[in-house]
């Protein structure tokens, strides 16, 4: 592609409406262009919160624990029950 410097950076619509549009044919309405759709693209990951934009993946992580309490004990310590002997008859 072949830029031309006498190029205007805006040019009319062919549609037949008093709007201009960017004129890729001139290296600012083309940087301009990609600017524009670079922007869109943005704001599109944005609004879909996708890409660099996405909530941080906390799935394979356990909640933290936060009520500030101890985690109970698996078996408290208590008296262990006595033996039981048999004794052999008379």
């Amino acid at each position: 592609m072949r830029f031309d410097d006498n190029e205007p950076v805006f040019k009319r619509c062919e549609w037949g409406t008093n709007r201009y549009e960017y004129n890729p044919r001139n290296p600012v309405g083309f940087a301009l262009i990609v600017v524009a759709i670079g922007f869109a693209v943005m704001l599109l990951l944005m609004h879909n919160h996708a890409g660099p934009f996405a909530p941080p993946d906390t799935s394979w992580s356990p909640a933290p624990d936060m009520s500030g309490r101890a985690p109970p004990a698996e078996d408290p310590p208590g008296p262990t029950p006595p033996e039981s002997v048999d004794s052999p008859g008379p």
